[in-house]
């Protein structure tokens, strides 16, 4: 392997349980196949291993604040997908034109909806879907200029506000696109968001229209409706609600069918509509944020067009072949934007959501199909936190096999990780091994996007061997409009998130307090900072957080100061190794990153969750863990504890035996003897969005998690 890789294949490898002898032959005849195989390998094709060997991004001069750039953008950043193309209506205009009849965005037909009643007496809603019925570029396109004239005829103005408060789905994806040939301005808001997050977003934007889901607007908006008074239309994507007499006057409901149906009628009349600028606003997003309440990112058309200008060039041989499955929350930068390039290079994107993405999803009946199986996409995107989970509901079905069974995916597993190591395929153990295993997505994913937060190197190797695809990892922030780095499809390093994109450039900033420095040996290491035509506007009414997170250089050129640490290897791609506010000064001058620490231990079975927390006054770390429900009671069982699962996370013993294991899993993972935990609190309840303890992305909100954990940090650290 070369020297960029991280993880080496032996640290990762799974343990079987053969006995030597059998062992021994079975590695012989391994042997034989692997040198038969490379023979052809040898003659007709290119190794993996040398491309990734290849440089990807150099500085731009020799001194050591130097930008890196791509090498494929050295002499100038990109900046637009097609000639002419600088705003967001005419990327959707030139690829209507272009794919008018194809189909874009599908639906799953709900055939039946049950309640189904659990052991524990709790009720499940399960539901049957039937197939994807899809709209086309034209048919999406007359929609949205119907809708957008409809919201013109009910009083929306250019350049003024609107909202959006919905799940992912095709209706989301045609009120964008309305906003965007508009010039309406798209306040985007996670559907988790608490109460008061909604009011603050509504209020600050000061608008007049929201549009969202029948759902949403019994669950959430009813109860809020009378705090936000500016507000005089409420649009519903899938039918009228009941009408409430509690809604406060003035308030009227409209279904997304009525408006686009009055926008058709005034179409007819030739009403001229506000084209946008590069310049204007196309999405205030509101981030959900892992401190405080969320700020709105105020995004350009200029800079969500270079983002997407640069993850598509990421993306090999992208096309109307391939089919995008779309469940991520739209309000997030990493859907919205891979959304986008989707749309724009004619490719189908079929929507979801994590409660019905396989079969196994908590929604759909048993028996019945789940969107994966049903849609066979190529693509798909996801957050750490899912593909976390897909790994660990994988080794757990692992562990129940029998020995046979455990031992044969074992020694394929680690098979396959070492012809990966060295840049080879393995189309046998692909098509008898792993092939049950990668239908759990349908069967045709030829890459996975990851971005959100940092996959761990175990999780990112398992992805890779059993679902048979690359997984590009990227780094990229909503104040980047999602744009910063992508790993390269023929790279399989571990650990790393790529080179720049064609659309910025990166340099790296000596932080002194922290000991990083652009000089450092072997890499220079330092503050992340991101230039380029991606980089937004800034801070919706917040001019201080702008003025200290972005500012331009000599050139004109905008550049934001991420607050994540970054190294450069030799050949130009990026590592993410700390953040600034993760780093904490213990009591004896100690620094600890709880990020380092988390991902340490986060992979462990035992574990679903973890925050580490430290703080200046005392000596040592402590943790909050929610644990796995089988694990914990299997080690309960163990050692001969007995009771609920909230009475064994409460109990004194059980805090000890988990502690035990994370100790020794810490050592394990080298962590320095300061950085292990010292004492720790299990929580029996998952830490969701919904929770308001972790972000859409499932980044932990440290500052709700410390308010939320205030009495426990008092009693392991200590009553002062």
């Amino acid at each position: 392997m070369n020297n960029h890789v991280s993880s080496k294949p032996s640290t990762m490898k799974l343990k079987h349980t053969i006995n030597p002898i059998l062992l021994y032959f079975i590695h012989f005849l391994i042997s034989l196949y692997t040198i038969l195989t490379y023979i052809p390998f040898y003659f007709f094709s290119e190794s993996r291993q040398e491309k990734s060997n290849q440089i990807k991004a150099k500085p731009v001069n020799s001194k050591p604040d130097s930008a890196y750039r791509s090498v494929n953008s050295l002499d100038g950043l990109a900046s637009v997908l097609y000639p002419g193309c600088d705003t967001l209506d005419k990327v959707f205009t030139y690829a209507k034109n272009k794919f008018k009849n194809k189909r874009l965005l599908g639906t799953r037909e709900v055939l039946n909806e049950e309640d189904e009643v659990q052991p524990n007496g709790k009720i499940f809603k399960k539901v049957i879907l039937g197939q994807y019925n899809w709209l086309s570029y034209e048919d999406v396109f007359v929609r949205a200029l119907n809708f957008g004239n409809g919201l013109q005829m009910l009083g929306q103005k250019p350049k003024t506000n609107i909202a959006i408060f919905c799940e992912t789905r095709a209706e989301w994806m045609i009120a964008a696109q309305a906003c965007f040939m508009y010039n309406f301005q798209l306040v985007t808001l996670y559907a988790t968001l608490g109460g008061p997050a909604i009011v603050h977003g509504l209020n600050e934007t000061e608008v007049t229209n929201i549009i969202t889901s029948k759902e949403l607007l019994q669950t959430k908006l009813k109860d809020i409706v009378s705090l936000v008074p500016r507000l005089r239309h409420i649009i519903t994507v899938d039918g009228k609600p009941p009408t409430w007499s509690e809604f406060p006057k003035g308030v009227i409901v409209h279904t997304m069918a009525a408006v686009e149906t009055l926008g058709a009628k005034a179409s007819m009349e030739n009403q001229p509509h506000s084209k946008p600028l590069p310049s204007d606003i196309a999405v205030i997003m509101y981030t959900s944020g892992s401190t405080g309440l969320p700020k709105g990112v105020m995004i350009s058309h200029s800079n969500i067009i270079a983002g997407i200008t640069g993850m598509a060039e990421r993306i090999p041989e992208l096309g109307e072949e391939d089919v995008y499955i779309g469940y991520l929350p739209l309000a997030h930068v990493l859907e919205l934007s891979a959304e986008l390039v989707c749309l724009s290079h004619g490719c189908r994107i079929g929507y979801s959501s994590p409660q019905t993405l396989a079969d196994q999803s908590s929604k759909i009946k048993k028996g019945s199909k789940g969107d994966t199986s049903m849609l066979k996409p190529t693509l798909m995107a996801a957050v750490p936190e899912i593909m976390d989970r897909i790994y660990k509901n994988v080794m757990n079905k692992v562990n129940e096999m029998s020995s046979f069974q455990r031992n044969l995916f074992i020694l394929a597993y680690n098979y396959k990780m070492e012809q990966i190591s060295k840049g080879r395929n393995t189309p046998l153990c692909n098509s008898f091994v792993f092939r049950k295993v990668r239908s759990l997505l349908g069967g045709n994913i030829r890459l996975l996007l990851c971005g959100g937060a940092p996959l761990s190197a175990t999780t990112q190797r398992f992805m890779n061997i059993c679902f048979c695809c690359p997984v590009g990892q990227g780094y990229g922030l909503t104040e980047s409009a999602g744009a910063g780095t992508i790993t390269e499809v023929w790279d399989y390093n571990t650990g790393r998130v790529g080179a720049p994109l064609v659309c910025c450039e990166i340099k790296l900033k000596n932080w002194e307090e922290g000991g990083y420095f652009n000089t450092d040996k072997p890499h220079p290491r330092g503050e992340i900072l991101i230039g380029g035509q991606n980089v937004t506007m800034g801070y919706y009414k917040n001019e201080a957080k702008t003025k200290a997170d972005f500012f331009e250089d000599e050139n004109g050129q905008r550049w934001l100061c991420t607050g994540d640490i970054g190294e450069f290897d030799p050949d130009g791609c990026l590592k993410i190794i700390d953040r600034k506010k993760d780093l904490v000064k213990l009591q004896a001058g100690e620094y600890v990153s709880l990020g380092k620490v988390e991902a340490a231990l986060k992979n462990l079975p035992l574990v679903d969750n973890i925050c580490a927390y430290a703080n200046s006054y005392h000596s040592y770390v402590i943790g909050f863990v929610v644990p796995n429900q089988k694990e914990l009671t299997e080690l309960a069982r163990k050692k001969g504890l007995k009771g609920t699962w909230e009475e064994l996370c409460n109990s004194c013993e059980m805090e000890n035996e988990v502690l035990k294991v994370l100790s020794e899993a810490a050592i394990s993972a080298s962590l320095e003897k300061f950085e292990i935990p010292v004492k720790i609190r299990l929580s029996p309840e998952p830490w969701t969005p919904e929770t308001g303890l972790v972000t859409d992305a499932f980044k932990l909100k440290r500052k709700e998690l410390k308010t939320h954990y205030q009495a426990d940090i008092e009693r392991m650290y200590g009553r002062k």
